[in-house]
């Protein structure tokens, strides 16, 4: 499979500030959700790629050439779709988006051309010679995605693209980002909004504090803790849940008398039922426990956080009295 981009221990800091530390992932092609808390790196991360920003250390190739030598040839070959409004006000849509496209090398006459055909490719044809001032943020959106295939990239950095959007507008952006990956694009999705990654991404590539966290399928993260069920009991679920902890099983969620629980390594599904014998509960409900890509988000993010705080205790100097 075709690498989008490789990174070996990539470090970019401001000032004081590290925004990326020490990173190292192989991304291969397709389409990719870029996921992490606010200050985790992503937007740091996509300008760094582009060859916008140069990072301290480390190594860096994308589409196969190495940063920051080839950063023009590399933004030639790639769309980015900011999260922040980019547009001239008084300029139509057509004149932007050909601008964006010579602005990648094309020519003005294949980049005036292409420009009709991007915008009516986003359902902008009739618009296409409007101020873009006049517009409406859906079509503000549509037209920061038009700009960013003009040139007929081979991956595009999407930052957010249904900000701002009604529900019918979100479901057209992400038809239209299915519609580009189905051209055999690949796609960068950065947002907060999980289930637009659901509906459009078949990885994730999650960061934190500028670390990676997670890097594989969806699939494969919301299964990363196969050991979990669902457990309801009629009465008593605290007699439960003081043997289940008794038997080293983890109680993850406590909701009344519906109990999410994580089974010890190597540990069977008997171990719930004999828990229930021993503090004479009845269980009237139990089934594997299946993670939504929120959840599993936020536990490999709480993991990350756990596992780092583990580590700054370990590392801190003893204070004797």
């Amino acid at each position: 499979m075709t690498v989008l981009f490789e990174l070996h221990n990539v470090r970019k800091s401001y000032g004081d500030f590290v925004a990326i530390k020490g990173l190292t992932v192989k991304v291969e092609a397709g389409t990719i959700g870029l996921l992490g808390p606010n200050g985790a790196g992503k937007s740091t991360l996509i300008k760094t790629l582009l060859g916008l920003l140069e990072f301290n250390e480390g190594q860096a190739t994308v589409l196969g050439h190495r940063l920051p030598e080839g950063g023009e040839v590399i933004r030639r070959q790639i769309g980015y779709m900011p999260e922040n409004d980019c547009y001239i006000p008084r300029m139509t849509a057509v004149h932007y988006c050909t601008y964006a496209g010579q602005l990648c090398g094309m020519t003005a006459g294949d980049a005036f051309q292409r420009a009709h055909e991007m915008l009516h490719y986003v359902g902008l044809g009739e618009a296409r010679y409007r101020q873009m001032g006049t517009f409406s943020t859906g079509m503000k959106q549509r037209v920061k995605l038009a700009q960013a295939l003009v040139h007929g990239p081979k991956l595009v950095f999407l930052d957010e693209p249904t900000n701002g959007l009604d529900p019918q507008g979100r479901d057209q952006m992400l038809s239209l980002i299915n519609d580009v990956s189905a051209q055999g694009v690949s796609v960068m999705l950065s947002t907060h909004i999980l289930h637009d990654v659901e509906q459009t991404c078949d990885r994730a590539l999650l960061l934190n504090r500028g670390q990676v966290i997670h890097y594989g399928t969806l699939e494969a993260m919301k299964d990363d803790r196969r050991n979990n069920y669902e457990v309801r009991v009629k009465e008593r679920p605290e007699a439960l849940v003081a043997a289940l902890r008794d038997r080293k099983v983890q109680i993850d969620e406590d909701r009344g008398g519906t109990l999410v629980v994580t089974l010890p390594e190597g540990g069977e599904p008997g171990l719930i039922f004999e828990a229930a014998a021993s503090a004479s509960v009845q269980v009237r409900h139990m089934v594997p426990y299946n993670l939504t890509l929120e959840t599993a988000f936020l536990n490999i993010l709480k993991e990350a956080q756990e596992a780092e705080a583990a580590s700054k205790a370990s590392s801190a100097p003893s204070v004797r009295a």
